[in-house]
């Protein structure tokens, strides 16, 4: 019995426990985290659509390769491709910042559809080259779907700073599993069933998952409609090359990597040995996502640390060492990149929570592009043992822009 205000409420006492029976088990964080009203249905599309995003880039290399018989061409298509997502991807964070998730996401998405399937066409009738460059640069309309997802949560559960932790740790774990398994599914479908299959079903899942996800308008975070202050590229300025550095990190272990195994002769375990990292990675976040967060320097000295593991492993010239030293590598990524977005969260002026995140991620996407080619170059001149050595100094670098930048926030959200 209890009083509560001017009223006075019976509250019923708890269900006795039988004995010799233990008492039910409270749930976990993350079930917790999807007994919240709409979250499962918000999360059902967003991972339908994330899915696509390791998928386009393997399809349309496959694609444009297979019917034109150019890597160099495929190469330089996607690359224009993440070139021209570069510069419009803040502009439509942006927008959907201002207009609302549902008003921007759909069109954009239609129009990244359109640009792929323009880019099958042309591939397949064998139209100039050009027209594969211009079909595929649409598709920087792309929207970010796991900043839209991730405003959701910050929108949820702002006032809940451990639920928060636990969300952003999940929706790092879900990154790091679609693109462990987008492009096995790209590979699969464009070798084993026609060549522009994987494009279509990138395609298709994008479209479907956007539809489902903008359709949970209940989770949506509000439109603020009052004056905008503040640039969050300038608010996010001192932490941007931090991005960038983890995303050196990302490119120049792939490419060390495979280039390692395939010069063992060991070309074939590629897929299977990279899918490792990811799956470290993706356990990690999980696991972080159950405890305490920790500080941001604290999670890169980890990285840094676990990054030089591959390149001793290397040096063995064996496969288990360094299939168990990748996997470390990618458990140690995790925790710095859910802490990393915590402090884009906490820097990232109010009502532009999409735009700040789209700029953390395309500071990643330019990192990776850089850390790809730095890396061939250091495999071609010194041997695909040494090139491990880019991604431990990179790691190293992104340690080292928190000496120079505060890692502290000045504004606290959860």
């Amino acid at each position: 019995m209890t009083v509560t205000g001017t009223t006075l409420v019976l509250a019923a006492p708890p269900a006795p426990v039988a004995p010799g029976r233990t008492p039910p088990r409270p749930p976990g964080p993350y079930r917790r985290l999807f007994a919240l009203p709409g979250t499962r249905g918000f999360t059902a599309g967003n991972l339908l659509a994330r899915l696509p995003m390791g998928m386009f880039g393997v399809s349309a290399v496959m694609m444009i390769a297979g019917q034109r018989g150019s890597y160099a061409l495929a190469g330089a298509v996607t690359a224009t491709g993440l070139a021209a997502t570069a510069l419009v991807a803040p502009w439509t964070a942006r927008l959907v910042d201002r207009h609302g998730q549902a008003r921007i996401a759909v069109p954009a998405t239609l129009i990244a559809v359109l640009g792929s399937l323009s880019l099958v066409v042309c591939v397949r009738t064998g139209a100039p080259a050009w027209t594969l460059f211009a079909s595929y640069a649409a598709t920087a309309t792309t929207p970010n779907i796991g900043g839209m997802s991730r405003a959701r949560w910050t929108h949820l559960l702002r006032d809940s700073p451990g639920a928060h932790h636990t969300a952003m740790s999940f929706e790092q774990a879900a990154d790091e599993l679609c693109y462990m398994l987008g492009p096995v599914l790209a590979a699969f479908l464009c070798s084993m069933v026609f060549p522009e299959a994987g494009t279509l079903t990138a395609a298709a899942l994008l479209l479907t998952g956007m539809l489902v996800f903008t359709s949970c308008r209940a989770t949506q975070p509000p439109v603020s409609a009052g004056p905008r202050h503040g640039s969050p590229l300038r608010a996010l300025a001192p932490l941007l090359p931090l991005f960038l550095a983890t995303g050196v990190v990302f490119g120049s272990m792939e490419i060390a990597s495979i280039a390692h195994l395939d010069a063992l002769g060991l070309g074939a375990a590629s897929g299977p040995v990279l899918a490792l990292q990811a799956a470290g990675s993706c356990a990690a976040g999980l696991l972080y996502g159950t405890r305490r967060p920790r500080g941001l320097r604290t999670c890169l000295i980890a990285m840094a640390a676990a990054m030089a593991l591959p390149w001793l492993a290397a040096s063995t010239g064996a496969l288990f060492p360094l299939a168990c030293a990748l996997l470390l590598a990618g458990m140690a990524t995790a925790p710095t990149m859910v802490t990393a977005m915590s402090r884009i969260h906490a820097l990232t002026p109010k009502g532009r929570l999409n735009e700040g995140m789209t700029l953390a991620v395309t500071a990643i996407l330019a990192g990776i592009s850089l850390g790809a080619a730095t890396g061939g170059t250091l495999v071609d001149h010194l041997g695909p043992t040494t090139a491990y050595a880019l991604p431990a100094a990179a790691a190293v670098l992104a340690l080292a822009t928190t000496m120079v930048v505060p890692v502290s926030g000045t504004r606290d959200v959860p």
